[in-house]
C-alpha cells in the first residue's frame, strides 16, 4: 500500500510532467517554472514528504500560519504569501515571507514600503490584478494599475517582481485562457514602461492552479501555486 511520502512523489511527478509538456506545447523551458506547493490545508507530514522531495518554495494564504510554518520547518525553504495581506500584518509578514504574490491596493504597497523603508528590508512583491472583473476578488484592474504606474515607478524600497492573478474557477481550463493572456500583455506592456523609465522589466507571472495550471503555464506563468493536486489521494 503506498504511504503518505509515495503518494506525494507521485503527485509532484505528475503535475511537474504537466508543466513540461505545456513548456514543450509553448516552446518554454520547463526550468522557466516555479511551482509553488501551497500548504493551507497540508498535515505537517505533508509538508515534511514535500521537502524532502526537494521543494523549497512553499506558500501559505494567511500571515499567521505562514509564520506559524516557518518556525516550524527548517531547511532552505522559500516561504510565499499566496493570500490576502491586511496592512496591520504587514510588518511581521515582510520578516517572514521571501515573496508576496497578494499586494492588492496602493494602500497597501505604500505600508510596505514604508516599513520596508523603516527596517530597511528590500521585500519582492508581486501585484493582485482582477483581470477578470471578479466582485468575490480584490486586487488592482488594469485600468487603475496603469493610472497608478507612474507612482509604482517611483517605489526605492519594494521590489515589484511582477503580477499575479486568479482566473474564474471552470470545470474547463480553456476558459482562462483570455485572463492569463490578458495579465501577460499587462506585464509586457507595464515592464515596458519601467524600462522606459530606466526601470527593469516584469519578469514574474503567478498564475495558474490546480484546475488550470497547463494552460496558464502555455499562456506565460512564471509561477504555478498548486495544493489540492499535489496532495490528491490523501485524507486530510
Amino acid at each position: 500500500m503506498p504511504t503518505i511520502a509515495d503518494r506525494i512523489v507521485e503527485n509532484l511527478r505528475d503535475a511537474r510532467a504537466k508543466i513540461s509538456d505545456a513548456c514543450g506545447r509553448s516552446g518554454r523551458d520547463p526550468g522557466d517554472v516555479q511551482l509553488v506547493c501551497v500548504t493551507k490545508y497540508a498535515q505537517p507530514e505533508w509538508i515534511e514528504a514535500l521537502i524532502a522531495c526537494g521543494e523549497t518554495a512553499l506558500g501559505e494564504s494567511r500571515p499567521q500560519q505562514l509564520e506559524q510554518r516557518a518556525g516550524q520547518f527548517a531547511g532552505h525553504i522559500q516561504w510565499h504569501l499566496v493570500g490576502q495581506l491586511q496592512r496591520n500584518k504587514v510588518r511581521r509578514t515582510l520578516a517572514t515571507a521571501s515573496l508576496v504574490h497578494s499586494v492588492d491596493s496602493m494602500k497597501l504597497l505604500e505600508r510596505i514600503e514604508m516599513i520596508a523603508a523603516q527596517e530597511e528590508r528590500k521585500p519582492q512583491v508581486l501585484l493582485q490584478i482582477n483581470i477578470a472583473g471578479d466582485g468575490t476578488k480584490s486586487g488592482f484592474t488594469p485600468d487603475t494599475l496603469r493610472e497608478a504606474w507612474p507612482r509604482l515607478c517611483e517605489l526605492s524600497r519594494t521590489d515589484v517582481l511582477g503580477l499575479m492573478t486568479m482566473a474564474r474557477f471552470s470545470d474547463n481550463p480553456e476558459t482562462a485562457r483570455p485572463t492569463f493572456q490578458s495579465l501577460q500583455t499587462l506585464a509586457s506592456d507595464l515592464g515596458a514602461m519601467r524600462i522606459e523609465r530606466g526601470g527593469t522589466p516584469l519578469t514574474e507571472l503567478s498564475m495558474g492552479m490546480s484546475n488550470d495550471y497547463e494552460v496558464a503555464v502555455e499562456s506565460g506563468a512564471t509561477m504555478v501555486r498548486l495544493g489540492r493536486t499535489l496532495f490528491e489521494g490523501l485524507s486530510t
